[in-house]
């Protein structure tokens, strides 16, 4: 018979077996996998880039061999602007002065994240005419034929000046041959102006105009007694249009046959 020490000592071992089985026994904890981050916003839809523009003018567009112009062009919207004819890049907006010895195209081409925009202007050369002699008909009504047909030219002015350009004095030097063929016909000159300024600003700045058109025509030999001049200011203009293109055409002196 076991003493009753062995017993104590055989249950406590059977005890700590037992604790130890199921201790090893025992479940492990199953690791939780993170969420998943949450997706980045949809970005907010962005306005479509906008498409550049560009205009491009000529003034006056018709010109005789060897005579200016000016080139006006506008854009908007563009990064990269080029005007073809050896001018090259530009600015946004600007203006400048041809002398072509040919009728010539000019090409604006402006470039930006919108894509390209053209726009393209034409300066016509004329040839001079040659003047045929009147014959049969009175002073007066040659030279309104001359006028209706061309051959007397207007002159034009840089804004709020009334000084004659070359080109303005090359063609008043054609104009006075002209008038002295009809040397009983009677020569309005009108000054005009654009519509910037105010209405006596501008009718006095046409007559200066007109006044330095008729000097220049008596220092070339055409008789003080055959021209008369008047200024009609912002008054008749020639293009109604409210850009430099229209106010440089309206900044002139005019040639109109008297009775």
């Amino acid at each position: 018979m076991m003493s009753r020490l062995g017993r104590n000592l055989c249950f406590a071992c059977v005890s700590v077996l037992l604790v130890s089985s199921l201790g090893c026994n025992k479940p492990r904890a199953t690791p939780v996998s993170p969420p998943p981050p949450r997706p980045a916003p949809a970005p907010a839809d962005q306005p479509p880039t906008p498409s550049p523009t560009a205009s491009i003018s000529a003034s006056p567009s018709s010109i005789d061999r060897g005579e200016q112009t000016t080139l006006s062009w506008e854009t908007q919207n563009a990064s990269a602007i080029l005007i073809d004819q050896g001018i090259g890049n530009v600015n946004a907006r600007g203006s400048i002065v041809v002398s072509p010895n040919d009728s010539t195209t000019y090409t604006i081409v402006a470039r930006g994240g919108g894509g390209d925009a053209r726009a393209s202007t034409r300066v016509t050369i004329v040839e001079p005419r040659r003047l045929e002699p009147v014959v049969s008909l009175s002073d007066a009504e040659g030279l309104r034929r001359e006028i209706e047909a061309g051959n007397v030219q207007d002159v034009f002015f840089e804004f709020d000046k009334a000084d004659l350009s070359t080109m303005s004095q090359a063609r008043l030097d054609r104009n006075a041959e002209i008038f002295k063929r009809y040397p009983q016909a009677k020569v309005i000159i009108e000054g005009h102006c654009d519509e910037r300024g105010t209405e006596e600003y501008n009718l006095a700045l046409g007559d200066r105009r007109a006044l330095a058109t008729y000097q220049f025509l008596v220092s070339r030999g055409v008789a003080s007694s055959q021209l008369e001049t008047i200024s009609y200011g912002e008054e008749r203009p020639f293009d109604p249009g409210h850009t430099e293109s229209a106010w440089a055409q309206n900044r002139r002196a005019h040639f109109v046959a008297g009775n």
